[in-house]
């Protein structure tokens, strides 16, 4: 049966993409077409790298950062001689979902200022032998440490094991000045707390600490945009949330129905983009 939403054919509708909980592909495009529209602020015109899973999150799903052939809804900008692609429209996510595209991951920049980085992600990592208590109590003090800078921060569910913590900036200089402040924040919370953070990626050292990924702050790196679905048993999804729900809402807890039902009654991030924070050092 053919299906068609916003003029898209979705191909395959019936196709079972979370096998334990029997979501179809039409679900999964129904649920981008009803976030589309919270979920387009944070993903216009920034380059996208998408995580595709065509049979479903049990095969082997793939990382997609250059177009191909793919020409329909694909807008296209070449960095460094390298294609990229980006989206405009909402149509473009209905269209991603179409493809296969699970996940929506981002640059920390827009296209038109690709040098410029106005999102930076510190991404909490906990370590296996870390607490939910322990865990929440580290977002807190990033949070503190990052008030004390006069920075305002806002709050995501990463749909893994951890919390994302973003901080927006109207006015940066450049990636190099952009990742080094990010890791002096890492290295300021591991100096602070050198028993609950670490700034180290190899896992020996993480062990009953929290890792404070600052890496995604580099030009190519990238986060998961907030309500794209993850890949994972449970299609979680990564949501804004606020600060008074950190203590209410686990780091995988929102699910595509969940999340559904969140965004008629919540915006914690409604005024992010007015948020007149510069960093020019």
């Amino acid at each position: 049966m053919e299906v068609k939403i916003d003029g898209i054919t979705i191909t395959n509708p019936d196709k079972i993409i979370y096998p334990k909980e029997k979501i179809t592909k039409l679900d999964v495009v129904k649920y981008y077409k009803t976030v589309a529209k919270y979920m387009l602020p944070y993903l216009k015109n920034r380059v996208l790298c998408a995580i595709r899973c065509h049979g479903g999150i049990n095969e082997e799903c793939f990382f997609k950062k250059h177009p191909t052939t793919e020409t329909e809804n694909v807008n296209t900008i070449k960095i460094n001689g390298e294609e990229y692609f980006y989206i405009k429209t909402e149509k473009d996510i209905i269209y991603q979902a179409q493809m296969g595209t699970l996940e929506f991951h981002t640059w920390g920049s827009k296209i038109k200022s690709i040098n410029n980085p106005d999102f930076m992600i510190f991404d909490l990592d906990p370590a296996t032998n870390v607490n939910l208590q322990k865990l929440r109590q580290g977002v807190l003090l990033v949070k503190e440490i990052l008030d004390n800078l006069n920075l305002k921060s806002y709050l995501k569910t990463s749909g893994g094991k951890g919390y994302h913590i973003v901080v927006p900036f109207a006015k940066c200089k450049n990636w190099q000045s952009f990742k080094h402040f990010s890791h002096n924040i890492a290295l300021l919370c591991e100096k602070l707390h050198p028993t609950l953070f670490t700034t180290s990626i190899r896992k020996k050292d993480r062990t009953g600490k929290i890792f404070v990924d600052y890496l995604r702050n580099e030009k190519g790196s990238t986060c998961v945009c907030a309500y794209s679905l993850r890949a994972r048993i449970g299609a979680p999804v990564s949501l804004p949330i606020s600060w008074q729900n950190l203590n209410k809402i686990t780091p995988n807890e929102i699910n595509m129905q969940t999340a559904l039902k969140l965004i008629n009654t919540q915006n914690p991030w409604k005024n992010i983009y007015e948020t007149n924070q510069s960093l020019n050092k």
